[in-house]
């Protein structure tokens, strides 16, 4: 903590990427020094013609109501919720959950595929990420999950703006400010972390929405990604706070 105090008085600003880390931060340094300033993200302008994904599986985006979780299949990101969700759900013959990513958990999700014959539960595989603008466009909604931690709860997972800018309605079981995002941009429903109940009621509402509810959240959020965390617009917004404090500086030295 002294450390930590001793770093924050060398400084003139301390920028946060989430609005649940002032409070924190501002134990240990002047709150006057601390600005809300999120992580930004490189929006793709537009799906190309071409893609390296199977057409089986492109053929089940079009088909069926699939919801897609990218990213990484690690303990981090509660893949047994998506798991228990799936299984709660096979009675909506249309749903596909469809996972793409890997990671340490991808062997245990496939075993209980497997045991538990849950056909409407889909693993992609890995795919580079320019690939990820072909599953978005086709999803009718985009999924993220993360354990109940609370370290967890300060942070806003980055796939959350990159769905975001994607413009597809959010189904989220997570706590704390990646939620707050979600709820705030009305870009889709959120359920507490490991809520599994939670989130299938969820998945239920999204499922019988009509298209152009969705169309709504899904645009909402996009909106919200515009307006917080395109790049170009966070770039410009750091300039602007650099210049105010260093012009803050030069009055004070006067």
């Amino acid at each position: 903590g002294w450390v930590v105090r001793g770093i924050y008085a060398c400084v003139d600003t301390l920028l946060i990427q989430s609005k649940a880390f002032r409070e924190p931060v501002a134990r240990y340094a002047d709150p006057g020094k601390v600005v809300y300033y999120p992580n930004c993200y490189q929006d793709t302008p537009s799906v190309s013609e071409e893609t390296r994904i199977p057409a089986s599986l492109l053929a089940e985006l079009e088909n069926h109501f699939c919801l897609v979780f990218a990213g990484n299949l690690g303990t981090a990101q509660s893949v047994e919720t998506l798991v228990e969700v799936a299984d709660r759900l096979r009675h909506l013959s249309k749903l596909r959950i469809l996972l793409v990513g890997s990671g340490s958990m991808l062997s245990w999700v496939e075993n209980q595929k497997k045991s538990r014959s849950l056909d409407d539960l889909v693993l992609a595989g890995r795919f580079a990420a320019s690939e990820m603008p072909h599953f978005f466009s086709r999803a009718a909604g985009l999924l993220v999950t993360l354990k109940q931690d609370e370290a967890f709860s300060y942070t806003i997972p980055s796939k959350v703006q990159a769905y975001l800018a994607a413009g597809r309605p959010i189904v989220a079981a997570l706590d704390g400010e990646g939620a707050r995002v979600i709820q705030e941009a009305n870009a889709g429903l959120t359920s507490p972390a490991q809520d599994v109940e939670g989130m299938v009621r969820c998945v239920e509402q999204l499922f019988h929405m009509s298209s152009d509810e969705r169309e709504s959240l899904g645009q909402s959020g996009r909106a919200y990604y515009l307006e917080h965390f395109e790049m170009k617009r966070q770039s410009a917004r750091l300039v602007e706070i650099l210049s105010t404090r260093i012009n803050e500086l030069k009055g004070s030295s006067k």
